[in-house]
C-alpha cells in the first residue's frame, strides 16, 4: 500500500480521515488505524472512514474504524459529512449511504446537512444488554458509593450504536475523562457503550458531554445527540424535537411522530486532504 489519497473532514470538531475504496479496494489493520489516528505521530483523527460500493443500491457504503483501531457500525457526523461529500460528486441534494447499521438517506443542504438515522432500539437485548431490563428509560447501573452515587440510572438505547445516557444539571462538574473508560467497559455492555452526560435546559434544549467508544471524549457525537434526544423524550424531559449543545456545537434532532425515525441536523466541513505514506500506515519497522 503506498501513497493513498485521503480528505479531511470534520462534524462540529469530530474529525475524520476519509479514504476512497470505491475504485481500488483499501483495508488497514487495527494497528495501522490507529497510527494513522495518532494526533501526534499521524493524520489525527477520531474516526477512519473507507468509502465503498454498496452492495444494497446505496450511492456509496461507509466502513468506519474508531481510533482504537476497531470497526464500528454508526457515526452520525461522518454520515453528514460523507453524505456532502457524494452530493457534491453526484451533483444532486439528497444520497443515500449504508453502513452496516443500515441504510441511511440524506438531504444536503449548504454546509448543513439532515440525516434520517432510522428507528431507536430500546429493548434491552437490542442494546445490548447483558441481563434483562424491562424499562431501559433508567436502568440499575452506578457509580461510588450505594447510599450517595456519583452518577446513576441511566437511559439505554441504540441508535446504529450502543449508548448510555446519564442525566445531571451540570455537565461541567464531573470527570468525564476518568469515568468514561470505566463506564464504556462495564460488563452491562458487552459490546461496550458511548457514555453521555445530559444537562436538560428546557423542553427543547439539552447540554451534552460524551465519551465515545473506542474514541475518548469528543467535541461532537452525532449518535450521542440522538440518543439523547429521544431518551429525554421518551422520559417527558423534553418534545420530539430538541437541539443538543456538543462542546463542538449544536445539532437539531428530531424524534418524528408519524414514523419514530429520528433526523439528525447539523454542519458539516471539508478540512484538506493529502496522501497516507507506507511510513504513516505502517510505521517506521515497515
Amino acid at each position: 500500500m503506498s501513497g493513498v489519497p485521503f480528505l479531511k473532514m470534520n462534524g462540529l470538531g469530530n474529525d475524520f480521515v476519509v479514504v476512497d475504496g470505491r475504485r481500488a479496494p483499501q483495508r488497514f489493520t487495527p494497528d495501522e488505524v490507529r497510527r494513522i489516528a495518532d494526533r501526534q505521530s499521524g493524520v489525527g483523527c477520531d474516526q477512519l472512514i473507507i468509502l465503498e460500493r454498496s452492495a444494497a443500491g446505496a450511492d456509496v457504503f461507509m466502513r468506519i474504524y474508531n481510533a482504537e483501531g476497531g470497526e464500528v457500525d454508526a457515526c452520525g457526523n461522518a454520515s453528514r459529512c460523507i453524505a456532502a461529500l457524494v452530493a457534491d460528486e453526484l451533483g444532486r441534494t439528497a444520497v443515500s449511504i449504508e453502513t452496516n447499521a443500515g441504510l441511511l438517506n440524506a438531504q444536503i443542504n449548504g454546509d448543513r446537512v439532515t440525516v434520517d438515522m432510522g428507528v431507536p432500539r430500546f429493548a434491552w437485548q437490542d442494546i445490548p444488554l447483558a441481563e434483562e431490563f424491562t424499562d431501559t428509560t433508567g436502568i440499575e447501573l452506578q457509580i461510588g458509593p450505594i447510599d450517595n452515587p456519583v452518577l446513576h440510572t441511566p437511559s439505554v438505547v441504540n441508535v446504529g450504536n450502543p449508548h448510555a445516557i446519564f442525566w445531571v444539571e451540570d455537565t461541567e462538574a464531573y470527570d468525564l475523562a476518568r469515568i468514561g473508560p470505566m463506564l464504556e467497559n462495564h460488563p452491562i455492555f458487552p459490546e461496550r457503550a458511548n457514555i453521555s452526560l445530559a444537562q436538560v435546559i428546557s423542553p427543547t434544549h439539552i447540554k451534552l458531554r460524551v465519551w465515545e467508544r473506542g474514541a475518548g471524549l469528543t467535541l461532537a457525537c452525532g449518535t450521542a445527540a440522538c440518543a439523547a434526544g429521544v431518551a429525554a423524550a421518551r422520559k417527558k424531559l423534553t418534545g420530539r424535537k430538541v437541539t443538543v449543545d456538543l462542546p463542538g456545537g449544536p445539532l437539531e434532532i428530531e424524534w418524528r411522530d408519524s414514523d419514530d425515525h429520528v433526523l439528525m441536523t447539523g454542519a458539516w466541513a471539508l478540512d484538506g486532504d493529502g496522501v497516507l505514506s507506507d511510513e504513516m500506515i505502517k510505521g517506521r519497522a515497515a
